[in-house]
């Protein structure tokens, strides 16, 4: 089935699934992203857009031992995590993945704009998943440049602050968003991407959390 499954854990934390197979991108450590915990999650492949704690819980991740094939097709681009070319905070890894002709993207905590090169593998997706909140990242005006550029058809907003999660110094979702902006809410953390999705920002809830 030409569909690709992406659940959210909160922060920068996705799991993406295609026939059975699946893969963590930014899992975090406990008692780092005020207001969130992360249950022990199961998949085949864990990926960290860079080795900060909050994006790099690699232990979060239960590994299955039955070895599967990938389904996806992945393309790994190295930018950088703040405006200086790394020196504040280091390198980033976006990721591509491509299965039966979907392709999403996760940005990761992108600091710059991609270079030309790694725009042209950007555009087009059918989803990607960005951080929103600013501070750490681009910030939001410059996110929603970029992505005026890439034309995405699904825009999964991450890494924001609500009033029960996320790091005081980054911003809300309500300040990334404007009046005339298509968004969907979705009362589940799972959105199924599809080649026919109509254009949307997709707002995922954030599973609860247990006290």
């Amino acid at each position: 089935m030409r569909e690709i499954k992406v659940e959210w854990f909160g922060h920068s934390c996705f799991r993406i699934t295609k026939d059975g197979y699946a893969i963590v991108f930014d899992p975090y450590e406990d008692n780092n992203v005020p207001g969130l915990t992360l249950e022990t999650l199961q998949a085949d492949e864990v990926i960290a857009s860079h080795e900060h704690g909050d994006h790099n819980a690699r232990k979060k991740v239960e590994l299955r031992r039955e070895k599967k094939d990938s389904p996806f097709q992945m393309i790994r681009l190295e930018s950088f995590h703040d405006d200086c070319r790394g020196e504040k905070r280091g390198f980033n890894i976006m990721t591509v993945l491509e299965s039966e002709g979907i392709r999403i993207a996760h940005l990761g905590d992108i600091g710059c704009m991609p270079s030309p090169e790694q725009m042209e593998v950007l555009t087009g997706l059918d989803a990607v998943m960005v951080p929103v909140g600013g501070f750490y990242t681009m910030e939001p005006d410059e996110i929603r440049e970029l992505l005026k550029e890439l034309d995405p058809k699904v825009i999964i907003p991450m890494h924001y602050r609500s009033e029960t999660f996320g790091y005081d110094v980054i911003g809300t979702l309500d300040g990334f968003l404007k009046a005339e902006d298509p968004v969907v809410t979705y009362d589940t953390n799972t959105l199924i991407v599809c080649p026919d999705m109509e254009k949307q920002i997709a707002v995922l809830s954030c599973p609860e959390q247990k006290s």
